[in-house]
């Protein structure tokens, strides 16, 4: 039982491997593209688990301590937290953490390009008209990708 609290390492190594694994994945993911976050399928869960469990050896190494477990949660929450924080109060930090919205189409024109850059199918943009009770492209405003992957549709003004 003494086993369960005995750490295999010094506690400052748990901080570094969390920030490093952290920063390392927010990397990753912010790389992976908006639209990726966006829609949330049975294939991301998969790859969340797989993932957790990938860099598990990374953040514990060899150590299976109760005691190290927890620093590690309590780092990972306080990066999480902190990393909010900032992007919360600095524009400059959202923007690279976070991205800006994309516009996809205006005016009726479906920017094809944009939506292959930003990985969108044309089977979510056209569910993305419905949803927004939008029956043509032409009815199109402007149409953004949100930095969390939604698509949001401004129809043009009826006149």
């Amino acid at each position: 039982m003494t086993d369960a609290f005995d750490l295999s390492m010094p506690w400052w190594q748990y901080l570094v491997r969390a920030c490093i694994v952290y920063f390392v994945l927010l990397a990753m993911i912010r790389l992976s593209g908006k639209r990726t976050m966006g829609q949330f399928t049975s294939f991301d869960m998969l790859l969340i688990v797989l993932l957790g469990n990938a860099v598990q050896n990374a953040l514990l190494g060899t150590d299976t301590s109760v005691g190290g477990g927890l620093i590690l949660a309590a780092t990972l929450m306080l990066l999480n937290w902190g990393v909010g924080y900032l992007a919360a109060r600095n524009d400059r930090v959202e923007r690279v953490l976070e991205g800006v919205p994309v516009v996809l189409a205006r005016d009726g024109h479906v920017f094809r390009d944009v939506l292959r850059r930003e990985l969108v199918s044309r089977a979510d943009f056209d569910k993305a008209m419905r949803e927004n009770d939008c029956a043509q492209i032409d009815d199109i405003a402007v149409a953004m990708l949100e930095t969390n992957g939604h698509i949001t549709i401004l129809k043009r003004s009826e006149k």
